[in-house]
């Protein structure tokens, strides 16, 4: 793996074959074929790799800190491997594929969930745990790539810090002990406390879980907002294929009366008055 990785992080992808990697190593092409099937498959045991020594390098929480300052630090780290292993980074995170994630990169996620975690548990997250970690991961991911196709020269200087500091002021609240108003909050630093009370039985704590996922999600803003522009998206595309093709026609043929006023008519899908012959 140290020599796929060699070659990937000086030829790019195109330099990871079978071939260079046997040749690389000093082994016999079968022997790559037999361990890895192909080069895709060449490819993702790179990726896995390239995943556990970025886990290896992912900074231990520290009892009794900040823990939004300990996500900073798991930020300040992948912002940094991005940038010191572009081909590395764009392999293992530039060419996502649903359905297929390495154990590293499940890994590396759960890891991120886990400081989300704790700033829920002191009472500061804002929003949902999931919504939280994907904020992050995406705003994080789209950092590196961002600046990796920046000329160094032109990138902006404090784009990471920018970037960090945004989204974690949309997700959590400032201080180590806020006067947070609503009930957010409190109800995700109950719902990371839920594995533990164990005075409840399974369906009961399945049911508290339930109440507190519809609290969390009632009253974010951030989760509220996406969900009713979701669907007035949904609706708008759902409203116009729904019209017969030869009505809208025949309402588009006759444009002008015979004292040459235009007419006007309600079109059935938005309850509209628009002059007949508009475009539609």
């Amino acid at each position: 793996m140290e020599v796929a990785a060699g070659l990937l992080a000086s030829g790019g992808r195109d330099a990871v074959s079978t071939r260079a990697v046997a040749l690389a190593a000093g082994t016999q092409a079968p022997t790559i074929y037999r361990l890895f099937g192909d080069k895709e498959g060449l490819l993702d045991a790179v990726a896995e790799y390239g995943f556990a020594s970025y886990l290896a390098r992912k900074p231990v929480p520290r009892p009794g800190a900040d823990p939004v300052e300990d996500l900073r630090a798991g930020w300040d780290l992948h912002i940094c491997f991005g940038l010191d292993n572009p081909a590395l980074f764009l392999l293992m995170y530039g060419e996502p594929r649903p359905g297929h994630t390495p154990p590293a990169a499940v890994a590396a996620f759960e890891f991120l969930q886990a400081r989300i975690r704790h700033i829920a548990a002191a009472g500061r997250l804002r929003v949902s745990e999931s919504l939280a970690a994907d904020m992050m991961h995406a705003a994080g991911c789209g950092t590196v790539i961002t600046l990796l196709a920046t000329p160094e020269a032109l990138r902006t200087p404090n784009l990471s810090d920018a970037m960090f500091a945004a989204v974690a002021a949309a997700i959590a609240t400032a201080g180590p002990r806020p006067q947070a108003p609503g009930p957010i909050p409190a109800a995700n630093a109950l719902r990371t406390e839920i594995p533990d009370l164990t005075m409840l039985s399974p369906g009961e704590r399945h049911v508290l879980q339930e109440w507190l996922d519809r609290i969390v999600s009632a009253h974010s803003p951030h989760e509220a907002d996406m969900a009713r522009s979701m669907r007035a998206r949904c609706e708008q595309r759902r409203c116009w294929p729904a019209f017969p093709r030869k009505r809208l026609v025949k309402s588009c043929t006759k444009r002008f009366r015979g004292d040459g006023h235009r007419e006007r008519h309600t079109t059935p899908a938005a309850g509209r008055d628009v002059p007949r012959g508009a475009d539609l």
